[in-house]
């Protein structure tokens, strides 16, 4: 039996000696032209105590690429946020602060919701 190691998935068995592991992850890694993305901003406040938080789906690209673009985003809001899961989270209703930033960039194809 192969005994393979993966660093984010921890230890996967098998009995193909051919076998290769997928990163979970690859699909992420495609980089799309800032007017071919179709991003998503949202307004969202279920499972934060009350607290409206503003969320931008649908960037693909790098993990790094996406923390560099939250960062840019927070910094033009001058609030905090994060990226997780696919997602990149800014701090309060900031959706009007967003699209101007996605729209002063080249993102063409966003909606707000």
């Amino acid at each position: 039996m192969a005994k393979i190691k993966i660093p984010t998935s921890g230890i996967i068995y098998s009995t193909d000696p051919d076998f290769k592991t997928y990163d979970d992850h690859d699909e992420d890694n495609i980089s799309l032209p800032a007017e071919a993305q179709k991003i998503r901003i949202r307004l969202e406040t279920k499972h934060r105590a009350g607290k409206a938080v503003t969320l931008l789906e649908g960037f693909s690209g790098t993990n790094a690429e996406k923390e560099e673009i939250g960062k840019k985003i927070k910094s033009f809001c001058g609030t905090g946020g994060s990226v997780k899961d696919g997602e990149i989270i800014i701090q309060g209703d900031q959706r009007d602060k967003v699209l101007q930033w996605l729209l002063k960039n080249g993102y063409k194809h966003s909606k707000k919701i």
